[in-house]
């Protein structure tokens, strides 16, 4: 790489930082109504995505039952199962599987925090958390996660109920 384009990197990098310095000022002058607001406003989108992404999961798993989650622990959904396996006369074993995926409730860190936990024939597989401050949040991204997150637990559950 020659001087000049050493120097075109360097001066798009100053570009760069100097655009997100210029947001990080300008986030510090929201006020705590405006970070709620904002935190209701990605909570709302990412819930939903959340709800329609686990409704889908059931259709390939019949057997599971949907589960809305709002409150305390966060707002989004979950889905569970119960299976009974029969090894010998007499003999039962229970299998639970399940997977939640929730935004957690606003609060003074200013970030949006989406979790999830996924169980399959009772052992814990699969525990996600992710976060951004608010005024960082890309949208897209947690969407995409959340859609990752999603087929991993459908791919563990599969690779499971094979067995």
């Amino acid at each position: 790489m020659d001087f000049d384009q050493r120097l075109q990197k360097a001066i798009e990098r100053g570009h760069r930082r100097g655009e997100s310095e210029a947001q990080a000022q300008a986030a510090r002058g929201m006020s705590e109504e405006e970070l709620r607001r904002l935190h209701s406003q990605y909570r709302l989108q990412m819930s939903e995505h959340i709800e329609s992404c686990v409704r889908r999961l059931l259709h390939h798993f019949p057997g599971f039952e949907y589960e809305t989650i709002y409150g305390e622990r966060g707002w989004g959904a979950a889905c569970k199962r119960d299976d009974v396996r029969i090894q010998s006369p007499g003999r039962r074993n229970n299998l639970y599987s399940r997977l939640e995926l929730t935004v957690r409730p606003y609060s003074s860190l200013h970030v949006l925090e989406l979790n999830a936990k996924g169980t399959v024939h009772n052992r814990e597989l699969l525990t996600r958390q992710h976060y951004e401050r608010l005024v960082d949040v890309d949208p897209a991204s947690f969407l995409e996660l959340i859609d990752a997150w999603v087929l991993e637990f459908a791919e563990l559950y599969a690779t499971r109920v094979g067995l």
